[in-house]
């Protein structure tokens, strides 16, 4: 894996990057989906009567699975007093509930927040928290900010800007802003030389390294994923390798972002990711599940000591939308933290996720094809490869993910299967991520189907 580098400027001449093939696919393949006509716990039904078991909760979103009468209940209440109360004009009870809620679930200095409507929405909330806060200090030239290859942090220009998602960028590389994109945390495919043991140490330690190389002094924050999701597929952060950034971090000044779009607020087990690792961040952002689904609600969130100098300087935070603490969102996500606290569905999603993943490798774990299972809770992965003892991928034209989804959809299961994962272009991954409900014979089913379908699809590649 090679070292740090520079991206984010224009293109070469005036040639229009060309659209890369399997983003074309997907399209192509969206103008043929069937239509939606409901949803019942963890299964949905089109306007055919199909019945699809959701084995991914869509793309890791629906936390409490679909229609559940409680989220539903409180929404149309909320509705029936008020759908928004402009947040800039007024509070609401469900706009301070969830903030307690969720400053509560965090622990420790993470108690200051504001909400938004999508994941892209809350990383471009958190990268403006991170600049506001060296301007407040008198640091406006710390600026630059540090992420990962194989990274996705969302479809704004400035979340863009720190992805690592070659096909997802490609048609605005010229609009980017400059960021520094460093290796991948990947013991199963760990940088060029590196043992997987050293992984860890060799990653923070290149870290550490481009933030010298930039100046110290013009780093504004490293952001990462605890547990990356659609570009890499589930990858765990390696043991000691996030104490060993947070030690960086603090070394340099420079902040530390938790992306927690996916794999937060419980899909791995416990309400923040990064508890898992023993960090706390300085900012993070929450998204997918914190509301279910049912309402679209994201969060920034920022530690304690980075308020005073904002407001002391600024007078509040500088970063806000229309919709920012929009009340119905704000009272779908009370009700839904409500019944993940209630039910001890983190618990559930700790337990039953080491048994999905025993589920996963006894019915896929021999096959030559499956080369890792990962994750962790219900974020779980299954990378394909075409040879288990080198771990080469299988060629990018043969689009092996757009087939595995068209298998699983017609077999009765939606997952979430991606490509790219090992190089930006070529690798295939597919991503489990149920509704934290899930039964145990929920999840046998989805086992039984995504094993069914693999069969299929690869006895068809050869």
């Amino acid at each position: 894996m090679s070292s740090a580098q520079a991206i984010g400027h224009a293109t070469q001449g005036d040639a229009t990057p060309a659209i890369p093939e399997p983003v074309r696919a997907t399209w192509e393949t969206q103008q043929q989906l069937p239509k939606v006509a409901y949803g019942q716990g963890c299964y949905v039904f089109d306007q055919d009567g199909k019945r699809y078991i959701d084995g991914s909760g869509g793309p890791a979103v629906f936390a409490l699975g679909h229609s559940h009468p409680e989220v539903n209940a409180a929404i149309k209440d909320q509705l029936d007093r008020i759908a928004h109360g402009y947040r800039y004009t007024f509070s609401s009870d469900p706009l301070e509930e969830l903030t307690a809620m969720i400053a509560e679930s965090c622990g420790g200095g993470l108690k200051h927040m504001t909400f938004c409507s999508s994941g892209s929405e809350a990383i471009e909330s958190c990268l403006k928290i991170a600049l506001q806060y060296h301007a407040a200090l008198g640091k406006p030239e710390r600026c630059r900010f540090i992420a990962r290859e194989r990274s996705w942090h969302g479809n704004t220009l400035g979340a863009l800007s720190i992805s690592g998602f070659l096909d997802r960028r490609a048609a605005f590389e010229g609009a980017l802003a400059p960021a520094s994109l460093i290796s991948p945390a990947n013991v199963y495919r760990p940088p060029e030389g590196v043992f997987p043991e050293d992984v860890a140490a060799f990653c923070a330690r290149e870290l550490e390294n481009e933030i010298l190389r930039l100046g110290a002094d013009k780093v504004a924050a490293f952001i990462f994923e605890p547990v990356v999701g659609a570009a890499g597929g589930c990858v765990p952060a390696p043991p000691g390798y996030a104490k060993r950034v947070r030690e960086i971090c603090d070394r340099h000044g420079v902040l530390l972002i938790a992306d927690e779009v996916m794999c937060g607020a419980g899909r791995t087990g416990t309400w923040r990711a990064l508890q898992h690792d023993g960090v706390e961040p300085d900012i993070m952002a929450v998204a997918k599940g914190l509301a279910g689904g049912y309402v679209p609600l994201s969060a920034a969130i920022y530690h304690e000591r980075l308020r005073g100098p904002m407001y002391e300087r600024f007078g509040g935070l500088l970063t806000g939308h229309t919709f920012s603490g929009h009340t119905l969102g704000c009272a779908a996500g009370v009700a839904v933290q409500k019944i993940v606290r209630r039910d001890n569905l983190l618990e559930k999603v700790r337990e039953n996720g080491l048994l999905l993943k025993r589920m996963l490798s006894d019915a896929l774990g021999d096959r030559p094809y499956v080369g890792d299972i990962r994750g962790r809770g219900y974020f779980l992965c299954v990378e394909l490869v075409k040879d288990r003892a080198t771990k080469e991928p299988y060629p990018r034209d043969r689009m092996l993910y757009q087939k595995v989804t068209r298998q699983t959809f017609e077999n009765g299961l939606i997952c979430y299967p991606v490509g790219g994962n090992v190089d930006g272009k070529r690798g295939d991954i597919v991503i489990l991520s149920p509704p934290y409900i899930a039964t145990q014979e929920e999840l046998v089913e989805i086992v039984e189907k995504l094993a069914k379908s693999l069969g299929q699809v690869m006895a068809s590649v050869g």
